[in-house]
C-alpha cells in the first residue's frame, strides 16, 4: 500500500505514518497540491491521498478528475475545523480524520478506503492445494487468472504470488477495473500525453509504466469495457502501450495477474469479454474455493479475527465457545472471508465476558447463524423461488403467461418448432397457430436458428 501525504501533516501524522510503514506501506510527502499532482503524473503512484483539510481539496479533486487520475482522498484536520471538514466531504473526500489522530481510527480508515488486507491464513486442504500451485508457478513469468466468489481472497493470493516471484522487489500495482469509471480507466492504465484531452495539462504515467519491472494486477477484469480489452490485449501480447494522445509506443516489462468473480467463459459466449484476451490471461487458473467449501479455514480465520478486533478495540482477549465454533462452521457465508471478518468484528463488540457465545454472532439484520443456515438450505431456497414465481404470476392473464411460456421455450430451442412443441406437450399445428396469432398481434417471433432480441 502507498500513501501520499499532501500538506504540512508529517508531525501530526507521525504515529499513524509509522504504523503504516511498520505494516509494509510506503509513505511519501508533498508540501503542496501541485507537487503532489506532479508526483502522480510521473508514475510515483499512491493508493490513498491524506490531505490537509485547509488546502484546496475541491481543486485537488477537480484536478484529479480532469487528468483522469482515480485515487481516493481523505481529509485531515484539527477537530475545530468543522466547516472545512464538511466542505471537504462535499468536494468529494472519502473520509475526514480529526487530528491528532487516534492510531486505530486512522488504521481502520486507511484499510476501508484503500481496501487493503494482508491476512492470509489457511488450514483447509482445499485451500492448501491452491496455495501449493501458487507457490509452484510464482517464479515463472506466466499470466495468472485468479477466480472465485467475491470475498474469497483473490487479491491476497495475487500479492502472495508477487511476493514469491522473481519480481518481488519491484512494484506491485493493483487496478480495480470495476471501481474506476470507464471514461477514466484507459488513462489510468496507459497514461496520457499533455493536451490529449481537456484537462490533460501534463504527461501522466499510467499503471502499466508504473508497474514496469514488477507485477500489474487487473482486479475484476470482467468489468472492463470490451473496446478497451482490445488495447489491453495488444499491451499484453507485444509488451508495449500507447498513452492516450501519444504518437509512439512505450515498452513495458510487467507480469499480468487478473481476478474475476464471474465466469469468463460465459462472458465470452455473451460477447462481453474477448476470447483471445481470456486465452492470454488464463495461462494458469487459480480457482479459490468458497469459504463454505473449506470448513477447515473457518475456525482458524475466526480465531484470528477475534484476536485482531479485540486488540484493535482495547478489549481483553476472548475465546469462541465450542457452540459458537460449530455455528460458524455450519453457516453458509455467501460473502466468504470478508463477511466472516465483519461478523466476528461485530461479535467481539456485542459479546460480554471472556467467551463468545452463538448469541453474540449475528448478521447485520440481526439474524442468527442458525437461522441463516436454515434460510440457505436447498429446501428453503426452493420454497423462496416458488414463492417468487407465484408472486410474478399474480395479476397476469392466462393468455399472457401462455404466450411468454411458448416464446421462452422457442428461444430455448433456437426457433426449432418441433422441439419446442415436444417440450410444451402440444402439437406442432397448435404451436404454429399460436405463433401466427402472436405475429398478427405484433409480437416478434424468432425464425428457426434465431433467438428473440428483447429490448
Amino acid at each position: 500500500m502507498r500513501l501520499l501525504i499532501i500538506g504540512a501533516l508529517e508531525g501530526q501524522l507521525s504515529t499513524a505514518t509509522k504504523m503504516a510503514m511498520d505494516g509494509g506501506a510506503k509513505v511519501a510527502h508533498a508540501p503542496s497540491i501541485e507537487i503532489g499532482l506532479a508526483a502522480l503524473r510521473a508514475g510515483k503512484g499512491a493508493d490513498l491521498l491524506l490531505v490537509d483539510v485547509m488546502m484546496d481539496i475541491a481543486g485537488l479533486i477537480a484536478g484529479l478528475e480532469a487528468e483522469r487520475i482515480a485515487i481516493p482522498v481523505v481529509a485531515c484536520g484539527v477537530e475545530t475545523n468543522a466547516a472545512a471538514a464538511v466542505n471537504a466531504i462535499r468536494a468529494g473526500a472519502k473520509e475526514y480524520i480529526p487530528l491528532p489522530p487516534d492510531a486505530e481510527l486512522i488504521a481502520a480508515v486507511i484499510a476501508a478506503v484503500a481496501r487493503e488486507s494482508s491476512d492470509f491464513l489457511y488450514r483447509d486442504p482445499a485451500m492448501e492445494r491452491v496455495v501449493r500451485m501458487a507457490e509452484q508457478i510464482a517464479p515463472s513469468e506466466a499470466s495468472i487468472l485468479i477466480t472465485g466468489e467475491s470475498g474469497t481472497g483473490k487479491e491476497v493470493v495475487a500479492k502472495y504470488v508477487h511476493a514469491r516471484s522473481k519480481r518481488a522487489n519491484r512494484p506491485f500495482i493493483s487496478v480495480n477495473c470495476a471501481a474506476i469509471p470507464e471514461a477514466l480507466l484507459e488513462s489510468e492504465l496507459f497514461g496520457h500525453e499533455k493536451g490529449a484531452f481537456t484537462g490533460a495539462v501534463a504527461r501522466r504515467i499510467g499503471k502499466f509504466e508504473e508497474a514496469s519491472g514488477g507485477t500489474l494486477l487487473l482486479d475484476e477484469i470482467s468489468e472492463m469495457d470490451v473496446r478497451l480489452q482490445a488495447k489491453l490485449l495488444r499491451a499484453i501480447q507485444e509488451r508495449v502501450i500507447d498513452r492516450v494522445g501519444g504518437t509512439k509506443p512505450v515498452p513495458v516489462d510487467i507480469r499480468i495477474l487478473a481476478t474475476s468473480n464471474r465466469n469468463l467463459n460465459e462472458a465470452v459466449r455473451e460477447g462481453s469479454f474477448r476470447e483471445d484476451l481470456l486465452f492470454r490471461l488464463n495461462v494458469v487458473n487459480l480457482k479459490l474455493p468458497a469459504l463454505r467449501d473449506r470448513p477447515g479455514d473457518i475456525v482458524a480465520l475466526s480465531e484470528h479475527f477475534v484476536a485482531k478486533y479485540a486488540k484493535a478495540n482495547g478489549i481483553p482477549p476472548r475465546a469462541l465457545s465450542p457452540a459458537a465454533r460449530d455455528a460458524l462452521v455450519k453457516a453458509p457465508w455467501p460473502g466468504n472471508v470478508r463477511e466472516l471478518e465483519n461478523t466476528l468484528h461485530r461479535a467481539v463488540l456485542l459479546s460480554s465476558g471472556d467467551t463468545i457465545e452463538p448469541e453474540a454472532i449475528v448478521l447485520p439484520d440481526g439474524m442468527g447463524l442458525s437461522e441463516a443456515a436454515r434460510a440457505s438450505s436447498p429446501a428453503a431456497m426452493a420454497a423462496q423461488t416458488a414463492e417468487a414465481m407465484n408472486r410474478a404470476l399474480v395479476g397476469r392473464t392466462v393468455a399472457d403467461v401462455e404466450r411468454d411460456l411458448i416464446l421462452d421455450t422457442l428461444d430455448h430451442t433456437f426457433g426449432n418448432r418441433t422441439h419446442a412443441a415436444n417440450i410444451l406437450g402440444i402439437s406442432i399445428r397448435t404451436l404454429r397457430n399460436k405463433l401466427n396469432q402472436y405475429a398478427d398481434e405484433g409480437v416478434m417471433v424468432p425464425e428457426p436458428g434465431e433467438k428473440r432480441v428483447v429490448a
